[in-house]
């Protein structure tokens, strides 16, 4: 490392002040801060409180406990494409099968994004933050297999600049950078990036008689008339119990699928004190009361289906652990955190049921809430503030 080191601060000078190339001194940064940690201090003499936790750590630990959660849905791409075209094959080449799909939209995201990042990093003389590694993470996380990778580099660059950018960069948005992505996609694409072409079968047809429809997109089936066989006979019958569904052997986005790989990045990111696991608990307390009240209301399948299953299919898990805790667009009050979370659990049930167009209700739900999180934390200060007016004595 020594030897990278002497490297870099041998070609610093030509990026400084002065120097041949000082217009992209930020992005020499980048790369200086990626792989060192940064020599900079405060310029004040005062007393200063250090912790080992600055925004390069942040993200790397989220980064982190993403991983399970993509090694899963490598997997299941594999898993799921063999179960499509009927192949017998061997983990191994499932796993092989995953990441030739998978990569590359992994890399896609990250690069076409990035290149975003570094464009505003130079014209508007700002560093470049560590914050597009989680998004860039995110967005192929909630991407199906079977999207066309230039639809990828589009919803990352516009999310980029519409979402985050035109709010001033990161820390100033104030909608969740990879849903905004995803929303774009749902908007302007919705033939891709809907519930029944999450199955990879690439250059193969499925087997006669195969459906690549989601548990989600069944549900929604039996809210249209579409069918009238029970839900979750259909759901049985596609293989879907509910163990099935917590373990993420089903069809879906690629990082989506798995509550437990979902539940495994949660302690992570819970013990690093990186996440809130009041929104994380809320979340999923608010999508069981809204299944609950459905199931006493009655009226269609959809409705009367165990609240518990909202927790395993679609994207909840997903959302409420990654999404749903982004520390920018999220509350930032503890009782807020509360609010927030619960609300977005009942918004997601009530989309999922009653909006069959838009099945994955989590999506929505979380955009939504993001623009009414500053409300939430500015009513409940206030609250605050007249509360201790009340107890303060002349």
């Amino acid at each position: 490392m020594k030897f990278l080191r002497d490297i870099l601060d041998k070609q610093k000078p030509l990026f400084e002040k002065g120097g041949k190339f000082e217009k992209l001194f930020y992005l020499f940064e980048a790369q200086d801060t990626f792989l060192f940690t940064p020599n900079t201090t405060a310029d004040t003499k005062g007393v200063q409180v250090r912790d080992a936790v600055d925004l390069k750590r942040m993200m790397i630990t989220v980064v982190v406990a993403m991983l399970p959660c993509l090694a899963f849905g490598i997997w299941n791409v594999g898993y799921q494409h063999s179960i499509a075209t009927g192949q017998d094959m061997e983990i191994m080449d499932q796993i092989i099968t995953g990441l030739i799909v998978v990569l590359p939209i992994v890399l896609v995201a990250y690069v076409a994004g990035g290149l975003v990042e570094a464009v505003f990093a130079v014209i508007r003389s700002h560093p470049i933050n560590e914050g597009y590694l989680v998004t860039g993470m995110l967005i192929p996380l909630v991407m199906p297999p079977t999207i066309p990778l230039w639809q990828v580099a589009l919803a990352s660059i516009f999310a980029v600049i519409i979402a985050k950018e035109a709010f001033g960069g990161t820390g100033m948005n104030i909608l969740n950078v990879a849903l905004t992505a995803r929303a774009f996609l749902y908007f302007a694409y919705p033939t891709d990036i809907s519930g029944d072409v999450w199955t990879y079968f690439g250059d193969k047809t499925p087997i006669d008689g195969f459906s690549g429809a989601t548990p989600l997109a069944l549900g929604a089936a039996t809210t249209t008339g579409e069918t009238a066989e029970p839900l979750m006979a259909q759901l049985n019958y596609g293989g879907y119990s509910f163990f099935d569904m917590m373990m993420g052997y089903i069809p879906g986005s690629i990082g989506e699928t798995s509550t437990i790989m979902c539940l495994i990045g949660a302690l992570i990111l819970v013990a690093t004190g990186v996440a809130s696991w009041k929104i994380i608990v809320s979340v999923f307390g608010g999508a069981y009361f809204m299944g609950f009240i459905f199931n006493l209301i009655g009226g269609n399948e959809f409705m009367s289906l165990p609240p518990h299953y909202h927790w395993v299919i679609g994207g909840l898990a997903f959302g409420a652990v990654f999404m749903a805790t982004d520390p920018v667009t999220a509350t930032q009050t503890e009782r807020g955190k509360w609010i927030y979370g619960f609300l977005i659990g009942v918004i997601t049930v009530i989309i999922r049921i009653f909006n069959p167009a838009y099945p994955e209700g989590i999506m929505l739900a979380i955009l939504f809430m993001n623009v009414f999180a500053p409300l939430i934390d500015y009513n409940i200060v206030n609250a605050n503030k007249k509360r201790r007016l009340k107890r303060a004595t002349v």
